[in-house]
């Protein structure tokens, strides 16, 4: 009796995740890249809640040197709400949208000869639901959370190695910038107390990584201020008047104290003039959105005091007359793609299911339905490291976002050895406990 018992109870337990019959496809070919892909492209869905109808897309290239041996790495891209495609052809895939686009037609790709598939397989996912081409079928599917979509990628994993066995037991790696600071902590503590529970199949989890993460309000706030007197954003005098009436404190500032506000407003005025992901670039505007919607209405323009210094290029002018191989607004690739994804042939070569999204949007930020149910990741970051996980945690130094000031601080708040240093124009930290 207790023998069927336990062979039940397996049976159970391989239904969920022993054998899953998921939707994947070999993608052999792209608008936009000159005849076949040099290297291997798979793309997909897992279901993650049958009872909401939450589908996860993905795509998975392998890796190009010993995909049997190779580490693993799931990929997200932060915003909240930004595609993991951003990840594919503008950060670290194989892929990148080629210079000379004029706007004319769907851009062109080439080859990035620095591309971490060149070590290791990476999937790229669109999570949490709602991102790139993520749907649900149901209107209480699209609702999600910080912790929601952490389990919710849980799931995933465990579904995709379900049905990929032959990569369980490559090393396994998280990986993600900005906002992805808050949840890849929070899926690496799932994954571990999997692991612990001896949830099959067992993810070989060695550690993860985080580029410029968002990770604590208050440390994270309270940064920008320092960061940008550094860069000489504002002046000596108004930065010491700023922290000598805010008293260091930026985030939650007393409405009644006056002359904090006064002196904050001033330094942030001068501030939000630069572009906050990358303080050496114009703030460039875009209508991103308009761009399929109204092709007529999509515009980047760059900022006031650029166009009073007498550069014209972007004034008045529609996608894709303003569009230039010299751009200097990066916005000018989010608008790309945005046109590459909504093509037609696109989607037919994704294998996009027809009907679940209709407007293809590069980063949905706010507009995303997402409950931001946790303030601080620091918690999870002590659980993996006091558990033997590895951590790597970088930052470029010209984000005044998520800048490494910040990163600096709360790495210092947990009283670990920093045993890592950055080269020019990166700084990395590796967490012990």
């Amino acid at each position: 009796m207790h023998f069927i018992l336990l062979l039940v109870l397996l049976l159970l337990d391989c239904s969920s995740f022993g054998v899953v019959a998921l939707s994947r496809s070999k993608v052999r070919a792209l608008p936009g890249y000159p005849g076949l892909l040099p290297f291997q492209l798979e793309t997909g869905y897992v279901n993650v809640d049958d009872s909401d109808g939450v589908e996860l897309f993905y795509y998975f290239i392998e890796s190009e040197r010993n995909p049997k041996e190779d580490p693993l790495m799931l990929w997200l891209t932060g915003g909240p709400g930004c595609s993991a495609f951003s990840g594919l052809v503008l950060e670290i895939g194989p892929l990148r949208i080629n210079d000379d686009y004029s706007g004319s037609g769907l851009p062109s790709f080439v080859l990035n000869p620095y591309s971490w598939t060149k070590v290791c397989s990476i999937i790229f996912l669109d999570a949490p639901v709602g991102t790139g081409f993520s749907y649900s079928s149901s209107l209480l599917g699209w609702n999600s959370s910080d912790t929601k979509s952490s389990r919710q990628t849980y799931i995933f994993l465990r579904k995709w190695l379900a049905d990929r066995p032959e990569f369980n037991n490559n090393p396994f790696y998280l990986g993600g910038d900005s906002y992805c600071g808050i949840t890849i902590p929070i899926i690496a503590k799932e994954i571990a107390d999997g692991i612990s529970a001896q949830h099959k199949p067992l993810i070989n989890l060695k550690g993860y990584l985080l580029g410029n993460p968002v990770t604590d309000v208050h440390f994270d706030g309270n940064s920008k201020i320092l960061f940008s007197h550094r860069m000489a954003l504002i002046t000596d005098e108004l930065y010491e008047l700023t922290k000598r009436t805010c008293k260091g404190e930026y985030v939650n500032v007393d409405p009644k104290n006056v002359e904090c506000v006064k002196n904050l407003g001033a330094a942030l005025e001068l501030i939000n003039r630069v572009n906050e992901a990358h303080i050496l670039e114009p703030n460039c505007y875009s209508t991103e959105p308009n761009c399929i919607s109204d092709p007529n209405n999509c515009t980047i323009e760059l900022p006031l005091e650029r166009r009073i210094q007498g550069d014209r290029r972007f004034l008045g002018k529609k996608l894709p007359a303003l569009l230039s191989p010299k751009s200097e607004c990066r916005e000018f690739n989010y608008v790309s793609l945005v046109y590459w994804a909504n093509d037609d042939s696109v989607r037919n070569a994704l294998h996009i299911r027809k009907g679940s999204i209709n407007t293809w949007v590069r980063c949905k930020f706010k507009k995303l339905p997402l409950e931001r149910d946790v303030q601080s990741s620091i918690i999870y970051h002590q659980n993996l490291s006091a558990r033997g996980y590895r951590a790597l945690i970088y930052s470029g130094d010209h984000d005044n976002g998520k800048n490494h000031l910040g990163t600096q601080a709360w790495i210092k708040s947990l009283n670990y050895s920093i045993i890592g240093g950055g080269g020019r124009g990166i700084r990395g930290h590796t967490l012990t406990a």
